[in-house]
């Protein structure tokens, strides 16, 4: 898009008072799926204490049971999940359900009550074998890239160690070096 027609779609979009900035979700459908979810303006809400991560993380992948997860990560403000799902509109509303029952109570918790706490689903659907991959690891890969952790499989909230268990290191390496993430993700998730 040139940069008049994008300022023509978001000036629509701000009239229709609708989000800014989401991409636009596929209407139902199955297939692979990489998707995102952040706390507003990046807040550490989510970790707000690792039983609060370790809660959610129960959550979220008994939300996604209905789903075959390939792989998942839960970070203090944002998570990913690639999962394969046979109807993605109902699992974005099953997560949607998922973000409103964990706005209420995290904020009960902490007596601020009305605070906005998820930003939008985005949702990517993996186009080959090859994008499936350098997903999964772009996911295992992302604590190390935020800093939390110089090794997959010392980050707690992910399915690093359950990969990595699976596949063996010596694999895991391999897929890392055949399926690069580059610059997967650059400026997504800041």
């Amino acid at each position: 898009m040139t940069l008049e027609q994008r300022e023509n779609v978001l000036q629509s979009r701000k009239l229709r008072s609708r989000p800014w900035h989401t991409p636009p979700h596929p209407l139902g459908g199955a297939g692979d799926f990489h998707l995102t979810a952040a706390c507003y303006e990046h807040k550490s809400i989510i970790g707000h204490t690792p039983e609060r991560m370790d809660s959610f993380a129960e959550d979220l992948l008994a939300s996604l049971e209905p789903c075959q997860i390939h792989a998942w990560c839960l970070l203090p403000n944002h998570y990913h999940v690639y999962i394969t799902t046979s109807d993605l509109k109902q699992t974005l509303a099953t997560l949607g359900r998922l973000h409103g029952r964990s706005s209420f109570t995290w904020n009960r918790e902490e007596a601020l009550r009305g605070r906005h706490i998820w930003h939008s689903i985005a949702d990517r659907q993996i186009r080959n074998e090859a994008h499936g991959w350098a997903t999964l690891n772009y996911l295992h890969h992302n604590p190390v890239r935020h800093g939390y952790v110089s090794k997959w499989q010392d980050w707690p909230w992910s399915s690093a160690r359950e990969y990595l268990s699976h596949v063996g290191e010596t694999e895991a390496l391999k897929r890392w070096k055949t399926y690069p993430i580059l610059d997967y993700g650059s400026g997504w998730d800041h």
